[in-house]
């Protein structure tokens, strides 16, 4: 099972969900875990039954809300603290430092900062990473309009003296309303659809897939992307 975390305050559910339905068309069983303070999921993601801590289906992608460890998750599957969950790839939403150590995402396969460059995104991200206890490698996923060097540059000021390495390769996104109408359009209707996202945005979903699956070719990757479009 491969877990990868992605950190950070700035709004990711919809980000992580859309990855997650790459993953699983490409015939992976993927988990996401929201233990963000809000639990958007928990408002954007539709549940039968939701309770306090519940798991559900979305398009195939299985959502769980409202877990503060991995162990908990197994005891609500039934299974014992020894036995592995069934899932290829666990995907791991976080915002404070405590879920970070719960999940042990120290031991991730992957970690991702999420970000845009407004300060509270910044700085409230990074306050997150604060009370590190070992040097962590993270890939930066930046959400800007312009993409310039200098906000690049004032990030990696502000983590001066975090006990973080930062990936040489970034991931961008474009900040456009565009796509923040198709997010709030899909999530009206309860529906991933790709269809109506920017050329920009989708390429970002596709670099975050081919990087977490590592050996799944960026043609497949794009043939999965295209049968979701089409699906919409």
């Amino acid at each position: 099972m491969k877990k990868i975390g992605f950190i950070g305050a700035y709004d990711k559910t919809d980000l992580i969900v859309y990855v997650a339905k790459i993953l699983t068309t490409l015939n992976q069983k993927v988990l996401v875990i929201d233990s963000t303070v809000n639990q958007k999921a928990r408002y954007v993601v539709p549940a039968i039954n939701p309770a306090t801590t519940y798991i559900t289906d979305f398009e195939g992608v299985d959502i769980a809300v409202g877990f503060s460890k991995i162990e908990n998750i197994k005891k609500y599957l039934g299974l014992s603290e020894e036995q592995e969950m069934e899932y290829d790839i666990v995907l791991v939403d976080i915002d404070n430092l405590q879920g970070f150590q719960e999940f042990e995402l120290e031991t991730a396969e992957k970690n991702y900062f999420v970000t845009s460059f407004d300060n509270y995104s910044l700085k409230k991200g990074l306050e997150i990473l604060m009370g590190l206890e070992n040097v962590v490698s993270l890939t930066k996923v930046l959400f800007s309009k312009e993409m310039l060097k200098e906000e690049d540059d004032y990030l990696n000021f502000l983590s001066l003296g975090y006990k973080i390495v930062w990936n040489e390769y970034r991931i961008y996104f474009p900040m456009e309303n565009g796509d923040l109408n198709v997010i709030y359009e899909n999530q009206r209707v309860a529906k991933i659809k790709f269809k109506k996202l920017s050329v920009q945005y989708k390429d970002g979903l596709a670099c975050l897939a081919e990087e977490i699956l590592e050996n799944v070719s960026e043609s497949n990757i794009r043939k999965a992307i295209k049968i979701i479009e089409k699906g919409a």
